[in-house]
């Protein structure tokens, strides 16, 4: 037994209430248990009892032992003065309260079933990720659905809480902290830090006065990257390394010190191409997040990130490097990406800083529309039955993963909780 889960059975009342009494064999009625309390004091606020016939309102705090009321000093607590009923796993001592009144105590070591104790341990101590992996398929559709649903929202909402730390940073200058993000996503897992650094070096105030030149704004990000200190040995690198040296002097910039990464990627994700693409998009659109956020349509947000790198990368992976003639466009899986991490968490935050809930519903609705992303996360969820038909279902099985079963938070979680129910 831990305290958190006998603060989950009593929170959920999975526990035998016949002829519920009190250790001293008065007749107890719970007639609501209370709030949980997160913050200091006792661990259920507000709630109400009936003992006997005397009819009560305060406060419930639950141990272990009844003997951790004084190991934990909460005789000495005025924050425990209004303790209307000690909840106990075990009776080793009756405690009174620091008036000397003897508080009133419920003992569930008998009441609570050896069966959900037994599927609690075996969740706890499961060294699989997935715990309740052999009988979450039992979960009702219902409790997925609206735990899929809220398991995508906060998602959103902690995303939303780093573009706010990045709008504390920029001043709320929005189109700067989407062109952030933007660029991180742009660089993938591999580059995604030296993306992002390239994208805070170089403000969206000065690629708005070269986003009608595409050799300056790629000079720009190959420069940052220093993807352009060598040698070259073609016209158009050359080019682009003579336009970076004079932007550079031109703008202060000092290019990044993380280093990109080209080992263990296929060509077309390489950090030039991604690059070239991210100047491209650049270079055909303006007050870019201004524009997302009012766009309803999903096919039009799809179109707008659907950029081709210039002419010159056809030919290249690398400069002075040929290849065989290949268009280095944006294609759909990266597209619907860049949505599902980058426009739909902007949008999402928009209406959250600016409490507007057409923005929450627009982005959770993009999600919705989206296919569902397809990795070992949810290539798990699916093997065990678990529906993964949109975006939002992956979003959420990553954050259901990530959050909660990585952390064992069983007794939060939706299906952890149906898991147990059927137990009692």
């Amino acid at each position: 037994m831990t305290e958190r889960l006998l603060q989950f059975i009593w929170q959920m009342q999975y526990f035998n209430k016949t002829a519920l009494c009190t250790s001293t064999g008065e007749p107890l009625t719970i007639q609501y248990p209370g709030l949980l309390n997160t913050n200091q004091g006792p661990d259920f606020l507000q709630a109400t009892l009936k003992i006997g016939s005397t009819s009560w309102a305060g406060n419930i705090e639950l141990h272990i032992r009844s003997s951790d009321w004084k190991a934990h000093g909460h005789e000495e607590d005025a924050n425990y003065g209004n303790v209307i009923l000690h909840v106990v796993w075990e009776n080793d001592v009756e405690s009174p309260d620091e008036s000397g009144r003897r508080i009133p105590l419920l003992i569930l070591q008998d009441r609570i079933s050896k069966f959900l104790l037994a599927r609690y341990e075996e969740l706890m101590y499961n060294h699989t990720i997935i715990a309740c992996e052999k009988s979450v398929s039992a979960v009702p559709a219902i409790v997925w659905d609206t735990w899929t649903a809220r398991l995508a929202a906060e998602r959103l909402e902690r995303k939303s809480l780093i573009i706010q730390e990045y709008l504390q940073q920029t001043n709320n200058h929005w189109e700067e902290v989407f062109w952030w993000i933007l660029a991180k996503n742009f660089g993938a897992t591999v580059n995604a830090g030296a993306f992002e650094a390239i994208a805070r070096s170089v403000s969206v105030n000065i690629l708005a006065k070269h986003k009608n030149q595409i050799h300056q704004l790629e000079a720009l990000l190959l420069g940052q990257a220093g993807l352009l200190g060598a040698e070259h040995s073609e016209s158009y690198p050359k080019m682009l390394q003579k336009e970076y040296r004079f932007l550079r002097k031109k703008y202060t910039l000092r290019p990044i010190y993380e280093p990109v990464h080209f080992l263990r990627m296929r060509p077309g994700n390489f950090p030039t191409i991604r690059l070239a693409q991210l100047a491209m998009l650049i270079h055909h659109s303006s007050h870019l997040f201004s524009r997302i956020k009012e766009i309803a349509a999903l096919k039009e947000i799809m179109d707008l990130f659907t950029v081709t790198a210039n002419d010159y990368w056809h030919y290249h992976y690398r400069p002075d490097e040929l290849s065989s003639f290949r268009p280095k466009i944006v294609g759909e899986s990266t597209v619907q990406n860049i949505i599902i991490n980058t426009a739909v968490p902007a949008v999402f935050a928009y209406g959250v800083a600016h409490n507007e809930q057409p923005y929450k519903d627009k982005a959770l609705q993009w999600l919705e529309s989206l296919a569902p992303e397809e990795n070992r996360i949810t290539k798990k969820w699916k093997l065990l039955g678990i529906r993964n038909a949109s975006a939002l279902d992956s979003q959420a099985l990553t954050e259901l993963t990530k959050e909660y079963c990585i952390h064992k938070r069983c007794l939060q979680c939706a299906a952890g909780v149906a898991i147990l129910k059927r137990c009692i």
